[in-house]
Parts: structure tokens; C-alpha cells; sequence
């Protein structure tokens, strides 16, 4: 994984394993992470999520649960999606890659997601009231009902990313 972009012009998030979360910012206090006390904690509930994406309720809200496999994973608001890295050489040829593989992918079923606002993006095994100190990016989604959908895409012989597109709802 070799990364050239300029500095700060796309934001990677990494797991130390797990899978990664979308916590809006309102219900982060009430993520729990891998310190929950209850029988089942945030994080293992999130660990049972099968398939590229899943819901987990938070609070009043619902989180977006990335699973499948730990990947560095991207926000691209210019394509509203979160990019997986899954493999592939140099992150400018992966990024260039993305129009491609949005017009070339074969859709999941959607899922449907209700977001009181912006959401931060972190490693599920962490308490959300710890997620800024941490490996972390911040979206700025608006409010509202948006419809998530997923793919595994190849776009080159050695680049296999997992793409997870949020559009908003009329």
C-alpha cells in the first residue's frame, strides 16, 4: 500500500482488526466499544454483522457497521462513498480507479439508514467517547434518510476495493 496523494486530500481509517463503524455524532457518547458491560458488547455485536454492511441501533440512532474484512477505508464526498482498500499497489492508481468501478459495480441490496447529521468513522473496538483521540474521520452527511449500498469491485488486475455508497433520499 503506498500512499502519494497530497497530504490531507483523502483521510484513511485503519482498524487494529475489526470491523470499522459510522457513529453519528449526537449517539457517540452511547457506543460502547469492546468495553461494554453487558453480555454482548458494541463491539461484538459489530463483529456479527454479516456482509459488506449492517444497522446496529445506538442510542436513538443506528450505526453503519463496515464489516466483511479490515480495510483502510476512505470518505469520497465528491462520489458519496466510503472506499475500502482491499488490495492494490499505489493509492493514486486506486483513487483513479473509483469512477470506473461506481459505473462497473454490481449493487447488494440497499439498506436504508437514518442520520440525525455528520457521523465519524472509527474502529468499532473503541468507546465512541474515545473515537476522536483515535484513528478517526469525521462525515459530513445532513440529516436525513439515505440508501446504503455495497459492492466488490476489481478494477485492475491487482486493485480490489469494496465500495459503500450513501445517497441521500428525496
Amino acid at each position: 500500500m503506498e500512499r502519494c496523494a497530497e497530504p490531507g486530500t483523502v483521510e484513511w481509517v485503519e482498524s487494529g482488526g475489526g470491523p470499522l463503524v459510522a457513529v453519528p455524532e449526537t449517539v457517540l457518547p452511547f457506543w460502547t466499544g469492546a468495553d461494554g458491560e453487558e453480555f454482548a458488547s458494541d463491539y461484538d455485536r459489530a463483529c456479527e454483522v454479516d456482509g459488506l454492511v449492517g444497522l446496529l441501533p445506538v442510542g436513538d440512532a443506528a450505526a453503519l457497521v463496515l464489516g466483511d474484512e479490515p480495510a483502510a477505508t476512505a470518505y469520497l464526498p465528491e462520489h458519496s462513498v466510503l472506499v475500502r482498500w482491499v488490495a492494490g499497489h499505489a493509492e493514486g492508481d486506486l483513487l483513479a480507479s473509483v469512477p470506473a468501478a461506481l459505473a462497473g459495480a454490481q449493487w447488494q441490496q440497499d439498506t436504508h439508514w437514518q442520520v440525525p447529521g455528520p457521523v465519524v468513522l472509527f474502529d468499532a473496538a473503541w468507546p465512541g467517547a474515545q473515537a476522536e483521540g483515535t484513528d478517526h474521520a469525521r462525515l459530513a452527511l445532513g440529516p436525513g434518510r439515505y440508501t446504503v449500498r455495497a459492492a466488490r469491485v476489481s478494477p485492475g488486475p491487482e486493485t480490489w476495493l469494496v465500495l459503500v455508497q450513501l445517497r441521500p433520499l428525496a
